[in-house]
Order: structure tokens, then C-alpha cells, then sequence
């Protein structure tokens, strides 16, 4: 029998306990996945509804919730970004299709031209929701992202039926500094952006996060009030959302979509 307090001994038990504890992290990972990613996309898609203004950023909203809106009220599809043109059906569930995943797998990716958002890569497929009424097409809600002062800022921008007025908005992940840039969380400040618009008559798109309070949306529609103290998270919003109203991001589909009218 081996003496319990020789060295050989000790190095044996710690290596039996390290390898135990090593395959049981292993297995409960493998275990935990499906849930993981369960949760991920419930999260999404609840922020998803928030932008769209079909549940309230506080409210208690649980998986049976979301799929009821999801099966009731929208439509998920797949988009080509370099063209604008919606990806064929093939039968696989567009729910299930991870944009940041893609966008960071080179396969599924490219290189961004030069930008003022800070995107480095993009998804060759983006993925729009169609929030339906009555079988026509309501509102349409696209992920939108860029850098800000201390990381990438993730949001989900929704537009009306015209392409072009804001429906809501909400930046669910981002490392922006509390009680300042990172009063883009605050659903007081995204609320204002409610009726806003996207781009200006020729169709460029012009919105911006302003130094100080912009007018009403009626009068001023392509400003949005600045964050006060956060000039650099408040031009960072401003850059991110251009871009992916712009050519660069969704900005094909969307022209297409203005002139199709359906989904």
C-alpha cells in the first residue's frame, strides 16, 4: 500500500482529480449547449420584439411567449447582402442562423471596404424579420452593429413598411460607460427615436445623434437627441446606423424591398 503522504501519491491523486474534474466540465459543456444556445436566441428574439415595440423592454417575456409572437406575428428570412435579394427558401428554419458567428467565420464572411463604422467583416447573408399584419408586411426589423468607444455596440433597428421611418430601436450588447454613452440601454432615449427617419429625400442616409435636443419628428426627422457627456458613443451610433442603411449593410434589400412592397 502506497504511504498517503509520499510525493509520488500526491502527484497521482491531483492528476486523477484534475483529469475527473476535467472530463465532468467537458461532459456538462456538451450537456449544457443546446440550452446555451436556446437561451442565446431567446434572447435575440426578444430584443428583436422590443425594437419592434410587440413587448416592452422589462417585460417578462418567456420562451412559449416569444414563439406564440414569433408563429403569429413574424417572418424570418435570409438576405444577400452583396445583391439585396432574399435568399431562397430551402426548408431550414432562418431562426436558427447565428449573424455574429457567421460574420467571424471566413467562410460565411468577407472583408469589409473601409468604413466609418468600425466593421471589419461581414456575413455574405444578413437576416431580416418581417413583423406581419393582416398577410402584408408591417415593419422590418435588421440587426445593426459598429464600434464604439470601448467595443462593439449590437443593436436591432426597425423600420416601417416605407423603408425609411424608424419604428424602434434598442443596443441590447455593449461596453459603452454607464450613466454615459451607455445611456444608449436607457429605453427612455430609444423611444425618441420613434418616427424618426433613416435617409433624406434622394435616399441617402442622413440620421444622426446630434449635440444637444433635435426637434420633433415631424420638423426634424433625421435627428435624434445627443447623449449628454458622449460625444464619441452618440457619433458612433450615428456611423453604425448609416452603415447598414447604407449599401455597405441592408441598404440593397431595403431599396428593393420599397419597390416590391411584400416579402
Amino acid at each position: 500500500m502506497p504511504r498517503l503522504d509520499s510525493p509520488r501519491y500526491t502527484f497521482a491523486f491531483a492528476a486523477v482529480v484534475c483529469v475527473v474534474c476535467a472530463a465532468l466540465v467537458s461532459v456538462t459543456a456538451v450537456l449544457l449547449q443546446p440550452r446555451q444556445k436556446a437561451n442565446a436566441r431567446l434572447y435575440m428574439e426578444k430584443n428583436v420584439l422590443v425594437a419592434a415595440g410587440l413587448v416592452k423592454p422589462a417585460q417578462d417575456v418567456g420562451l412559449r411567449d416569444v414563439e406564440r409572437i414569433f408563429k403569429a406575428d413574424i417572418r424570418v428570412r435570409l438576405v444577400d447582402l452583396a445583391t439585396g435579394e432574399l435568399v431562397p427558401e430551402d426548408g431550414r428554419d432562418a431562426r436558427d442562423y447565428d449573424q455574429r458567428a457567421a460574420r467571424n467565420d471566413p467562410a460565411t464572411s468577407r472583408s469589409a471596404p473601409a468604413n466609418d463604422a468600425g466593421v471589419k467583416r461581414l456575413p455574405k447573408r444578413g437576416i431580416v424579420y418581417f413583423v406581419m399584419r393582416e398577410g402584408k408586411v408591417d415593419q422590418l426589423v435588421i440587426p445593426v452593429e459598429g464600434l464604439g468607444m470601448w467595443g462593439t455596440i449590437y443593436g436591432f433597428l426597425a423600420l416601417d413598411r416605407d423603408a425609411n421611418t424608424v419604428r424602434g430601436i434598442t443596443y441590447y450588447d455593449h461596453r459603452e460607460t454607464p450613466g454615459l454613452g451607455g445611456e444608449i440601454g436607457n429605453p427612455d432615449w430609444q423611444r425618441i427615436w420613434h418616427g424618426r427617419r433613416g435617409y433624406d429625400e434622394q435616399w441617402i442616409a442622413r440620421i444622426a445623434v446630434i449635440k444637444g435636443q433635435a426637434g420633433p419628428p415631424e420638423t426634424d426627422p433625421l435627428h435624434v437627441d445627443g447623449l449628454s457627456g458622449a460625444t464619441i458613443t452618440s457619433n458612433a451610433v450615428t456611423r453604425l446606423v448609416r452603415y447598414w442603411l447604407s449599401e455597405g449593410g441592408y441598404g440593397r434589400f431595403l431599396q428593393g424591398f420599397r419597390e416590391r412592397g411584400t416579402a
